[in-house]
């Protein structure tokens, strides 16, 4: 009865959720699989098929992007070729390796679990010899005692023989003891030994219950189930007892676990319901009539804004993650393509806006050698107005005339600049002036002092109360302050780190006192503060990945998370060095 519950409990839900890292680029991905492909370590089936799902999301969304902007640019979609991709076929060659080496690894694990099934099956056979008689029981203890011990070393056999061979194998024990009778004081010894084995078991399994990471708790509960496996048997009238402690904990964790995966099945079908949602925004997009270029701008931008939120969103269900993102894909390409048609059609509009444009070029170059710096200037302006406001034209063909357009604007206001030095001495005076602070910064790194906050901070103030630079020089400038800005506040968080945990390290004393409790409290705490830390430095990298890097703001906004990023980083060894303090002072 027992061993046909164990097999019950043991044969509930035991899907572990997949390692679902974040990752950025496809470089990432196949560092990642090389890392598997050329390690000792053995490939996880769960992690092989995330790697290889983020690998060909990234591919084909990368594609799209190609395709799009060569349609977006003119380009005829019949010509549109796929060009080969090597991070694809390194992808394709390190999967195969991983593939060659977990065949290896399954045969050699087979090849093992059928040796353990050979001893495991010479061992049970032995004990039934031994159950033959009260007498042969008695004589073979100290025999039994060693096959018992032997049993417990010997690691997996086939799964499909598991449960046949452990019955036999409890059958024929329990049958040894009951025959144990002239060893009656050696007897009663293995069963007040073996119930408090099983019983610190079923306190462990009940500990379980206030896991805070069901996941955890779960595989906890595994190796319990196997340690309970090979602990012997209790006196008769005890084993219903004590079987029914052990199952009635693990229920509680087994109902928790799938509880669990409940919830994230739950989340997961919220996940279809907003993508279904965004599928249909945009085939309801594509079956809008738009006439005018301005109606595919504004389509576009919804596009784009609705391709955003895609990303914000998880996996769908696993039968329908692939389903859903190919409807997606398929929306979207219906509409890049028919923008792409429009774009085809209108190509007398393109040979107007070209001539327009050209026109814009020849009055740039007449009045780019003019003196009257206002009244030229205002014109030029007005001229770079014009040139916004004038549609589409041939990629090539309108890069030229930029380039031409761009010429002449810069001839005149250069020759401007050049006039108008003298009024923008102040700004080189400030440039002098913030490189000099700058370069107390640098001087810091070196020798930092005691009052290295209050250093920065004075010099920080300064630095902000000085007026503006030339605006070429203001990029380098500022990259350059905040470098050693940086640098700064990494070598003084490092200091403060050291500071606090040697701080920490002395109040350990302090907190012992109070008992083991106080430290483990403070572990825990400590624990739950580093998983925190985790999620949020996963958090900001994920974000990072879908910011626009192009422009000044999103580059900007991209340091600024690096910032934050790092002291995250620094904050998580912080609380990693206490935890390693804590279990220093418990030894």
């Amino acid at each position: 009865m027992m061993d046909s519950q164990e097999k019950a409990l043991l044969q509930q839900s035991t899907l572990e959720e997949p390692a679902k890292k974040a990752y950025a680029t496809k470089q990432e991905v196949l560092e990642r699989v090389k890392e598997i492909a050329h390690s000792e370590e053995a490939p996880n089936k769960e992690e092989l098929d995330h790697l290889k799902t983020m690998f060909y999301k990234i591919h084909l969304a990368e594609r799209d992007t190609q395709m799009k902007e060569y349609l977006a640019g003119g380009g005829d979609p019949e010509k549109y070729v796929l060009l080969p991709d090597d991070a694809e076929e390194a992808f394709k060659a390190e999967m195969q390796i991983i593939k060659e080496k977990r065949a290896k690894i399954f045969l050699q694990q087979e090849e093992e679990k059928q040796e353990n099934l050979a001893k495991k099956l010479e061992i049970i056979e032995k004990i039934k010899a031994m159950t033959t008689s009260p007498e042969e029981a008695n004589k073979s203890y100290q025999e039994f005692k060693a096959l018992q011990q032997e049993w417990k070393e010997i690691k997996a056999i086939p799964a499909d023989k598991a449960t046949e061979v452990w019955k036999n194998y409890q059958l024929y024990v329990e049958q040894f003891y009951d025959l144990l009778k002239l060893n009656n004081e050696a007897r009663e010894y293995d069963f007040k030994k073996n119930l408090e084995a099983k019983t610190q078991l079923c306190e462990a399994a009940e500990k379980l219950a206030d896991e805070p990471d069901i996941i955890s708790a779960f595989h906890k509960l595994q190796d319990l189930h196997q340690e309970y496996r090979e602990i012997g048997p209790v006196a008769k009238d005890l084993r219903e007892e004590i079987w029914n402690r052990f199952k009635n904990a693990s229920t509680v964790i087994n109902k928790k676990h799938q509880q669990h995966f409940e919830d994230i099945r739950k989340k997961e079908e919220e996940n279809l319901a907003k993508k279904t949602t965004l599928c249909e925004q945009v085939e309801a997009i594509n079956q809008q009539e738009r006439k005018q270029t301005s109606d595919w701008e504004d389509a576009t931008k919804k596009v784009i804004e609705i391709q955003g939120e895609w990303k914000k969103i998880g996996f769908a269900p696993q039968k329908m993650n692939v389903k859903i993102f190919e409807r997606f894909r398929i929306a979207n390409d219906e509409f890049f393509s028919t923008k792409a048609e429009f774009f085809k059609s209108i190509k007398s509009q393109y040979a107007e806006n070209l001539e327009k444009k050209q026109k814009l070029v020849e009055k740039a170059k007449e009045l780019a050698d003019s003196t009257d710096w206002k009244k030229t200037g205002d014109k030029l302006v007005q001229l770079q107005k014009d040139w916004k406001n004038v549609g589409y034209v041939p990629r090539k063909q309108g890069d030229q005339l930029w380039k031409e357009f761009l010429g002449a604007c810069n001839k005149f206001f250069e020759a401007r600049n050049k006039q108008n030095a003298g009024a923008r001495s102040e700004e080189h005076a400030n440039l002098d002036k913030k490189r000099e602070i700058i370069a107390q910064l640098k001087a810091l790194l070196e020798n930092a002092g005691d009052n290295l906050q209050k250093s920065i901070q004075d010099l920080t103030a300064q630095y902000n109360a000085v007026g503006h630079v030339p605006f070429k020089e203001k990029d380098k400038l500022y990259s350059e302050y905040h470098d050693v800005i940086d640098q700064l506040y990494k070598s003084l968080r490092n200091s403060n780190a050291k500071r606090h945990i040697n701080n920490f390290k002395s109040n350990l004393k302090n907190v012992a006192e109070k008992g083991a409790s106080a430290l483990d409290n403070e572990r825990s705490r400590l624990l739950r503060r580093y998983d925190q830390l985790r999620s949020e430095i996963t958090t900001y990298e994920n974000n990072i990945g879908f910011l626009n890097a192009a422009s000044k703001k999103g580059n900007s906004l991209v340091e600024e998370m690096n910032r934050k990023v790092e002291k995250l980083k620094d904050d998580l060894k912080l609380v990693k060095e206490k935890i390693k303090a804590i279990d220093a002072e418990n030894k």
